[in-house]
């Protein structure tokens, strides 16, 4: 009898790290540090609803140089760490090589499309939010000048800029100034450099400038607030940074993006393919709370609320730089 006991719990212990085995997640953040107030953060915060609600630790990983991107993620995959989710359309070259590699681990990544067949892709409609906020920014405007600021010059971050000013210029703004930070991947984290570039649109007139450019917009957020002036945030709920002084943040639900990923994996539902994340999907919204509330008065949010629902109908069609790498408006 103790024999058969003995198996039967020798038989137990190779059963139960096989079944732990089948949820292992892990998180791989962009550069700019895991709390960025941005879009690194909304990603921990997706992370860690998932931790609290299941009890399922994940190991996560935050890059300091792109050298990094590979080795980091073949670690995690030979570790058998899975689903394993990538903050950022930056990890694509490494995942489109180490997706092959490992077939049967359960990747997603956020802001890029990677067609392999063990890939979520989560790619969000980011110029429909940022029309909303630009909606409210022409009406909180006195000067109807309204700024722009972007992080890393790329197309993606072109798709904010230009939503933002059809948003803009169809309630009422004159001009939008737009800057980037800078061409490298260093933009997403200079708010010094961001706070300089707002001090310079204010100057120029602008009296709301929008910021999506990553902890840089922090740097913003500061500036505008310093001057009198509003900010607009991204990506997480940043109405708090500057209380009374961020007219709405442009929430791009990346936390969702990361909870659903671990979640769907967790329960035998992980799909691969494109997910393309609009406000009619709740991918992308404004922010309201006891931070700007005072901010935005009734005709505001009648505004922002209509705008919102022609663009569900399609009444209203927002230009996608990506599509052709041009702005219209």
């Amino acid at each position: 009898m103790k024999r058969i006991v003995l198996g039967l719990l020798a038989a137990t212990a190779m059963v139960l790290p096989a079944f732990a085995a089948d949820i292992q997640p892990a998180l791989l953040y962009d550069l700019g540090g895991k709390f960025d107030k941005s879009f690194n953060e909304a990603s921990y915060n997706g992370a860690e609803k998932f931790k609290t609600e299941t009890g399922i630790a994940y190991v996560e990983f935050e890059v300091s140089n792109a050298t990094q991107r590979e080795q980091a993620l073949r670690r995690f995959a030979e570790d058998g760490r899975t689903p394993i989710v990538m903050a950022g359309f930056s990890w694509a070259d490494a995942l489109e090589k180490i997706a092959v590699e490992f077939p049967e681990t359960q990747f997603a990544i956020i802001d890029m499309v990677v067609d392999k067949p063990n890939v979520r892709s989560l790619v969000y409609k980011e110029q429909e939010g940022s029309y909303l906020v630009g909606v409210m920014a022409a009406m909180a405007s006195k000067s109807k000048k309204v700024g722009f600021v972007g992080g890393m010059d790329i197309p993606l971050i072109r798709r904010f800029g230009c939503g933002y000013v059809g948003g803009a210029k169809a309630a009422g703004a004159t001009d939008v100034i737009q800057n980037m930070t800078g061409d490298t991947p260093a933009a997403w984290n200079d708010p010094a450099k961001g706070g300089e570039i707002a001090k310079t649109q204010i100057d120029q007139g602008a009296d709301v400038i929008y910021a999506a450019a990553g902890g840089t917009g922090v740097g913003v957020l500061q500036a505008a607030a310093d001057a009198g002036k509003l900010g607009i945030g991204v990506d997480s709920n940043q109405n708090g940074l500057q209380p009374g002084k961020v007219l709405t943040s442009m929430v791009k639900r990346v936390d969702v993006a990361v909870y659903n990923s671990f979640m769907d994996a967790k329960d035998g539902k992980f799909t691969a393919g494109i997910n393309d994340l609009g406000l009619k999907e709740g991918g992308v919204d404004y922010a309201m709370d006891d931070n700007n509330k005072d901010l935005v008065d009734d005709a505001m949010k009648a505004a922002v609320e209509k705008a919102k629902a022609d663009i569900i109908a399609g009444t209203v069609k927002v230009h996608d730089y990506m599509s052709d790498n041009s702005c219209p408006y």
